[in-house]
């Protein structure tokens, strides 16, 4: 176990760092933080650092950086996560009022998220287990254009065109109410066997005009998000230190089931920290993933994932105040 001087001596090595980009030396360190102690002491102080594998130096002559298991006990140790500014929780309120339907609030989230960490940003459409129609209409757009709109419990908003000749009215009003009476309020398994045999019950000389119409309804109730994981910010990794490793970490964030895999191992409520090769998932052995589950019952995540060299901190409290504000918005809607 490191003492608490050592402690301090590593924390201020990874807090240069990450600001500067350069190897951090002791005579730096003695300058810039009240350490209390010589440079003899503090260079005494890396070179147990370095023994232990807590820093090392990338060539001769130049200063120390963190490695892997330095980032992991300077993680394990923070007293404290650095709270988001007045200007940060303004920005999140401000840049989330308004959110349309889940494709908006999803959309909405991994931009935001990656405008605040400077990372880039995945967040996992939610898993919703029990789903319900909350609203269905039939709008004529011309006699021969309908547009079918599917609302669902958790603020998906489905709209699909049927081309081909409309029903007049009150035919489609009738036809309207009893998709509506069918659906409304059921989930979306108990919707679709509602519908098996719904066709049987229109009167047999609309049934041709009827059925592309219930057929478009029962495809909104089955949709799917067409991605599962959305990605944002992949322009942030031009300025981090990847080299060689970029371009499979750029391969994988083009893979929805690495994605899904990614943060699938971090469901939950507290904030999963992986860092460089914790991360077992094929292109992600040099990067850190900070990640939380959200919403009503924790099942999908949202995280960013960048260079082990981050902001720590902030990022943390960016990724967990995000996940608290789409969970607090999903489960008021």
């Amino acid at each position: 176990m490191l003492d608490d001087r050592k402690l301090n001596v590593l924390k201020a090595i990874v807090t240069d760092y990450v600001a500067s980009r350069e190897p951090v030396g002791s005579k730096a360190l003695v300058e810039r933080h009240q350490l209390n102690v010589s440079a003899a002491t503090v260079r005494n102080d890396m070179a147990a650092l370095e023994e232990e594998g807590y820093i090392t130096q990338p060539h001769t002559s130049a200063g120390r950086i963190p490695t892997d298991k330095g980032y992991r006990l300077f993680v394990d140790r923070l007293a404290q996560i650095k709270p988001l500014s007045s200007a940060e929780r303004v920005a999140i309120t401000s840049f989330m009022n308004g959110t349309a339907d889940i494709d908006d609030l999803i959309g909405r989230t991994v931009r935001l998220l990656a405008q605040l960490t400077r990372q880039v940003a995945i967040v996992q459409y939610p898993v919703v287990q029990r789903d319900e129609i909350r609203h269905l209409d039939l709008v004529p757009l011309t006699t021969e254009r309908l547009l079918v709109i599917v609302v669902s419990s958790s603020g998906r908003v489905d709209q699909t065109i049927v081309d081909g000749p409309v029903l007049a009215e009150p035919q489609l009003g009738s036809l309207r109410l009893r998709l509506a009476a069918a659906v409304v309020g059921k989930s979306t398994v108990d919707a679709a066997a509602a519908l098996a045999g719904f066709l049987e019950g229109v009167a047999p000389a609309d049934r041709a005009v009827a059925a592309p119409t219930v057929a478009a309804v029962l495809e909104a109730i089955a949709a799917k998000p067409a991605t599962q994981v959305l990605v944002a910010g992949v322009p942030n990794l031009a300025g981090a230190e990847f080299e060689q490793n970029l371009r499979p970490l750029l391969e994988a964030l083009e893979e929805q089931v690495i994605l899904m895999r990614l943060l699938g191992e971090a469901a939950g409520d507290d904030v999963t920290i992986r860092i460089g090769q914790e991360n077992t998932t094929q292109g992600f052995h040099s990067t850190s993933l900070i990640a939380t589950g959200y919403g009503s019952d924790l099942q999908a995540s949202l995280g960013v994932v960048g260079p082990t060299r981050m902001d720590y901190p902030s990022t943390i409290a960016a990724v967990r105040a995000v996940a608290r504000y789409v969970s607090r918005f999903l489960n008021e809607g």
